[in-house]
């Protein structure tokens, strides 16, 4: 076969053939260079490190350091010639950094690889998402803790199986979400402290015979102490991994909110209004209000899942130290923690926007026998009743309202003496749903003093 049949087989971009498909599978620089500033910040520190310990000399090192700062410069301006030839952000870095400062730019790489350097960076970059990813919880915390003062005192139905279960307020429902999310933050804040040491040092595998000194570039960073074991320095991933996993299961929660903001805000339940900020409409029905955001939101789950499916599969089968499986850490990763920044945005928005219609949470709080747990409680604890009792008298008395085509609270007396003799007057007290909601005293429960305080304890830790 000729070169020239072999090329036009290779297609398009790769008519260049074998030396083109090289270069496209290696390279990185396509999507590292989101870590330019991770990689620049990595090289200060450890060219001030190199100074400091004779290494280098103090002039070069403060030639380092001015010409990364220009590098930068020109990477946030957007005037930096990225090359694929270069294969990724710290080649393009060093090679522009040669450029412009000349022979110095050489000595910077003293004492470390690309195996160390690439390991520090991502960690940096991980580390300032998970950093981001508090802080958005925390926002979406204190958005849902103003729902929840708003609405304290108002009743809704509380739902199991999507079924009338008891009534329940709208502030308890919206501090459930709290306690989820407040998981999710203890979550990224412990893969913080896990991920917060440094691989800066440990060379390509080995470490390495100059007198580093690795506390210094550690400190410089904001890591809390260098890694221990070079070997596992450059081919540990468990830190992505750690803030994936802890994105899938806040993706979760945020997809479960989604749910139920998609289902309440349906013509069917109207239980909430989004706003139009968070909301479309259709091309040829005029009367919808589509709920799009929440609809993506509840999409994302399965890129941040994937993406942490693809990194633990990458990871599986590597024997140490490092392998060029692993450039394959970082895409995944990226886009998941774009997705939940993003997911995070919307939904602190939706819920700091929308609107309860009360009068349907109430009407929906009051049908579907909603009390009849209130009902059973009353008879065990006014009758001294035994609770299996109690159950079947209650429910009894469901099946009677409900061949009547009536509620609980709609029977009159004489139906329920029919039913258990000793039943007063004083029970009807119970059925109503705002005593029902008002008895739950319980620590945790739903009763409007409860709810209160659990929000006056929320407002204290987040402050």
């Amino acid at each position: 076969m000729t070169n020239d049949t072999s090329n036009k087989m290779w297609g398009g971009r790769f008519a260049a053939g074998p030396d083109a498909i090289m270069e496209a599978i290696n390279a990185s620089i396509g999507y590292d260079q989101r870590m330019a500033a991770q990689d620049i910040q990595g090289s200060r520190a450890h060219a001030a490190m190199l100074a400091a310990q004779g290494i280098i000399t103090d002039s070069d090192a403060e030639a380092i350091r001015e010409g990364l700062l220009t590098v930068l410069s020109e990477i946030e301006n957007g005037d930096f010639p990225f090359s694929a030839a270069l294969e990724d952000i710290h080649m393009n870095v060093e090679s522009r950094l040669k450029e412009i400062i000349g022979e110095p730019a050489g000595r910077l790489h003293t004492g470390r690889s690309r195996n160390d350097q690439v390991a520090t960076d991502f960690r940096l970059w991980v580390r300032d998402q998970t950093d981001a990813a508090i802080s958005g919880l925390e926002a979406l915390m204190k958005a849902l803790l103003g729902q929840a003062e708003a609405g304290a005192d108002w009743v809704m139905p509380g739902f199991t199986h999507l079924q009338t279960a008891q009534p329940v307020t709208w502030g308890h429902h919206m501090m459930a979400y709290v306690e989820m999310f407040s998981r999710d933050m203890s979550r990224f804040q412990d893969a913080r402290k896990r991920m917060n040491e440094s691989p800066l040092g440990a060379a390509a595998l080995a470490g390495t015979s100059f007198p580093l000194d690795r506390d210094a570039t550690a400190a410089a960073l904001g890591f809390d102490r260098p890694m221990a074991n070079s070997l596992d320095a450059v081919s540990d991933r468990d830190f992505a991994l750690e803030f994936l996993g802890a994105s899938s299961i806040c993706a979760m929660h945020l997809s479960r909110m989604a749910e139920e903001l998609v289902i309440w805000s349906s013509a069917q339940f109207r239980f909430v209004a989004l706003s139009d900020r968070f909301s479309t409409g259709s091309s040829i029905m005029p009367q919808k209000k589509n709920p799009d955001a929440a609809e993506l939101i509840r999409a994302k789950i399965g890129r941040i899942f994937g993406a942490n499916t693809a990194l633990i599969m990458v990871m599986k089968g590597l024997p140490l130290a490092y392998s060029k499986d692993m450039q394959e850490d970082k895409e995944q990763v990226f886009d998941a923690a774009d997705n939940l920044m993003l997911a995070l945005a919307a939904m602190t928005g939706m819920v700091g926007d929308m609107t309860a219609n009360t009068e349907s949470l109430e009407a929906a709080a009051s049908s579907g026998f909603s009390t009849a747990t209130d009902l059973a409680d009353w008879c065990v604890r006014e009758l001294n009743m035994p609770f299996r009792d109690a159950h079947h008298v209650t429910g009894t008395l469901v099946g009677m309202a409900e061949a009547k085509g009536i509620d609980l609270p709609e029977l009159t007396l004489a139906d329920m003496q029919s039913v258990h003799a000793e039943i007063t007057e004083a029970v009807f007290d119970v059925l109503g749903v705002h005593n029902s909601v008002a008895s739950r005293t319980s620590y945790g429960g739903t009763a409007p003093a409860q709810v209160r305080a659990q929000i006056a304890a929320w407002k204290a830790k987040l402050s």
